[in-house]
């Protein structure tokens, strides 16, 4: 199979969809890869480096698309990259589909294959394809919050990790996931009053273990809710419903209650973001202000740091992208955690949420995959 590595185009993201690492996993299995000129800059990888690596390097992303049997990519495809998808055509990449109807018009009438990387599980009922970027986002939320909350930033000027004699800057965690566990993490090792929020007992509990009472735990309700964004320097938004949209959990009658020039961090921005009052921002603007309430909602929060998130991603993409190299379509059918990262196919919806979110009909990804 000829598997395509086009450039990334969306605003700040400097991830690459394989490193030179993955190149030669591909070609080990006897693929040819095609990479964009330029693909790999963001990450420190020229195109030599993709050269040894054994990718043949294109001059332009028209040619990836029209060259490739696969595409391999980080962010959702733009409208000039969904474009140039079609029929018979993978493509392997994050989706978000759920709060983004353009997109889904554009993949359905493309007829291409998209396997989506959120929505991919394991044995355990887990998202492995997701896991690497909450870890990255959860914990670049505090540096991003701290950031933000600074004075000259438009913030509260606290210091989260507080002084002797002065209290620490207090940190409310709505969710206790991946990037909910990754966000406290850092914010406890800078010393800051830490709580986290959550729907499941036990999940609190092994939070509880984990941070061994160093973080305090609080069960999800509407007065919990209120009490901690109330009392919060930052707020970190790390809900995560698979496919779908994020719930909102912090209502714009909630920012009256707040500190002025508290933080917002809304990770959740993917998904449509947690927060009533968030719309996505970039790292070149990455924060906007709503009745004093400082908003970060940076929509791909791990490209400010792509050469840690880059390798990331790739190793835990890595394996179903050659199974999807190797098999094809029956990789699909074959594996049904892979399977689960079905979204799009042939012009129909294959995942549930997606298409409960836009209104579309369901096609079942087994019996669509048998169609085909």
């Amino acid at each position: 199979m000829r598997v395509g590595c086009p450039k990334e185009i969306k605003n700040h993201e400097y991830r690459v969809g394989l490193t030179p690492g993955s190149v030669r996993e591909y070609v080990a299995h006897g693929h040819e890869v095609l990479v964009e000129t330029g693909a790999g800059a963001g990450i420190g990888a020229d195109d030599n480096a993709y050269r040894a690596a054994g990718a043949a390097i294109a001059r332009t992303a028209a040619d990836v698309f029209a060259k490739s049997d696969m595409i391999v990519k980080v962010k959702e495809p733009q409208p000039q990259e969904w474009a140039q998808l079609r029929e018979g055509q993978i493509l392997y990449t994050y989706l978000h589909l759920a709060p983004d109807p353009e997109q889904t018009r554009g993949l359905l009438a493309s007829g291409v294959t998209a396997v989506a990387y959120e929505t991919g599980t394991d044995e355990r009922g887990s998202l492995p394809l997701l896991a690497p970027m909450s870890e990255v986002a959860g914990r670049l939320s505090i540096q991003a919050g701290a950031t933000a909350l600074q004075k000259p930033n438009g913030g509260r000027g606290v210091l989260l990790g507080g002084v002797p004699g002065v209290p620490p800057g207090k940190v409310t965690v709505l969710g206790g996931g991946v990037v909910g566990l990754h966000a406290a993490r850092m914010a406890a090792g800078l010393g800051a009053d830490v709580t986290v929020i959550d729907r499941s007992i036990p999940r609190l509990r092994q939070l509880d273990d984990i941070f061994s009472g160093r973080v305090n735990t609080r069960y999800s309700t509407v007065e919990a809710l209120e009490e901690e964004c109330f009392s919060a320097d930052i707020i970190v938004g790390a809900v995560l419903i698979p496919g779908a949209a994020a719930p909102k959990l912090v209502t714009r009658e909630m920012l009256s209650g707040m500190k002025k020039g508290a933080v917002l961090v809304d990770v959740a921005i993917d998904q449509g973001g947690c927060f009533e009052t968030s719309h996505p921002t970039t790292h070149a603007d990455p924060t906007f202000e709503v009745d004093g309430v400082i908003h970060y909602c940076v929509a791909n929060m791990p490209g400010a740091v792509p050469v840690t998130s880059a390798h990331a991603l790739n190793n835990a993409t890595l394996h179903h992208g050659l199974q999807l190299a190797d098999k094809g379509l029956k990789a699909l059918a074959d594996d049904p955690h892979l399977r689960n990262g079905l979204n799009v196919h042939r012009g129909r919806i294959t995942n549930r949420a997606v298409a409960e979110a836009l209104g579309y009909e369901l096609a079942e990804p087994k019996a669509a995959l048998a169609a085909a």
